[in-house]
């Protein structure tokens, strides 16, 4: 064996070590999905058929899903067995947050274990009776400078066209404005917001969001689309949705015909954990991705559900087998009622540092916190550089060697 090749053939089994680990983690992992989860989503699933009287066709419907959301803890505790403590304790937080999920995603859960990640993101907690944080963190109330607007930046903006969404979230950023009832904002306000982004010349980037704006009947959804791109300064639409991940069945053919008609149109998305990449939901994102519609991933570091950093590789390699670019990890916000699902910055940094080099530059996203108040986005990032000057700069490679490069 020549010299080259024995070097190689070194690297190459140091390289190995490297990953190892997490190659038996996500074999793991898979099984456990495929022998179990699969089993009980399906299980669950026929037991939620049978109690609606639905069949396939009724729960392939997204009007279906959305009319039987469960969102009252009698109606849960006929799927989960809830202790008496428990029950009553559902009852408390649900006169303070609202909370509802699809059937669909109610099908994802463990019954038996609540702290199932799918579980800790649909349903309520005793710890958000905390009174810790703020209900409008961003200060959003503070940035709108027309009806359904909310700007931070010099040439884009959000427009929040419905309080509505398909399932909410317990760690979501605009708890204040669900309300006790789903609200879809008027159209004088849309035109307002409309108007207000014609004139204004500087706005390139309109970012359509609520709630959930694929909550709206396709006519509406494509009366505000349409026209936002009727604007000649407005170059790309973005859509802010989950879905594809709480209620995939809202991906429907004539959706992606309608959508596809006012390129370029991209949508981001929320996966968080591996173990809603389901096959309906990678399935919606084909349907999207088949239209020229690129999509991204905004995942957020949620404690107990995804601050690891094999579930975070597994999660992010999977998403690009959905077509999903991972565009953002989000630092939790401080939003009252969510201080469970904190972490620190330095565990996120950590989680970001071995991401780089254990997989591929696609899986990896920008590690963001958004400054309080809407000062705006901050990227977040390993510390790689040792030294640096006019002569010189000493850096650290993925594998914590140090290296110097000279000019």
């Amino acid at each position: 064996m020549d010299e080259k090749r024995r070097i190689s053939l070194e690297r190459a089994d140091e390289l190995h070590k490297e990953i190892e680990d997490y190659l038996a983690f996500k074999e793991d992992f898979l099984r456990q999905t495929a022998e179990i989860r699969d089993i009980l989503s399906k299980k669950h699933k026929e037991e939620l058929m049978s109690y609606f009287d639905a069949g396939e066709d009724e729960w392939n419907d997204w009007h279906w899903q959305l009319r039987h959301r469960i969102s009252s803890v009698s109606l849960l505790s006929k799927f989960i067995k809830l202790s008496d403590s428990r029950y009553e304790m559902f009852e408390e937080i649900s006169k303070k947050f609202r909370w509802a999920t699809t059937p669909y995603y109610l099908s994802l859960m463990d019954y038996e274990d609540m702290n199932y990640p799918i579980n800790l993101m649909a349903l309520p907690s005793a710890a958000e009776a905390s009174e810790s944080g703020e209900m409008d963190p961003m200060s959003e109330e503070f940035t709108n400078p027309a009806p359904c607007i909310t700007r931070r930046y010099p040439n884009r903006l959000i427009i929040n066209v419905t309080s509505s969404c398909a399932m909410f979230c317990r760690h979501c950023q605009r708890r204040r404005r669900i309300g006790e009832s789903d609200r879809i904002e008027s159209e004088e306000n849309i035109e307002k917001a409309i108007e207000y982004i014609r004139q204004t010349k500087e706005i390139r980037d309109v970012l359509i969001t609520g709630g959930d704006p694929l909550m709206l009947p396709d006519e509406m959804l494509e009366s505000i689309i349409s026209r936002v791109r009727a604007i000649e300064h407005v170059e790309i639409i973005r859509i802010g949705t989950r879905v594809m991940v709480t209620m995939p069945q809202r991906i429907t053919d004539e959706l992606c015909q309608m959508l596809k008609k006012y390129h370029p149109l991209y949508i981001n998305t929320q996966f968080n954990h591996p173990g809603e990449l389901t096959r309906e939901a990678v399935s919606a994102c084909c349907r999207l991705s088949d239209s020229g519609i690129p999509l991204g991933n905004q995942m957020v570091f949620l404690k107990g559900i995804n601050n690891d950093k094999y579930i975070v590789q597994l999660l992010n390699e999977g998403l690009l087998k959905a077509r999903v670019r991972p565009y953002y990890i989000f630092h939790p916000k401080q939003v009252i009622g969510t201080k469970h699902f904190e972490i620190t910055v330095e565990e996120g940094l950590r989680i970001m540092k071995y991401l780089r080099g254990h997989t591929s530059g696609l899986a990896i996203p920008q590690y963001i916190l958004n400054a309080p108040h809407g000062l705006g986005k901050v990227p977040l990032l390993p510390k790689y550089i040792e030294e640096s000057d006019e002569e010189h700069v000493k850096l650290l490679t993925w594998e914590g060697r140090e290296v110097e490069i000279v000019y």
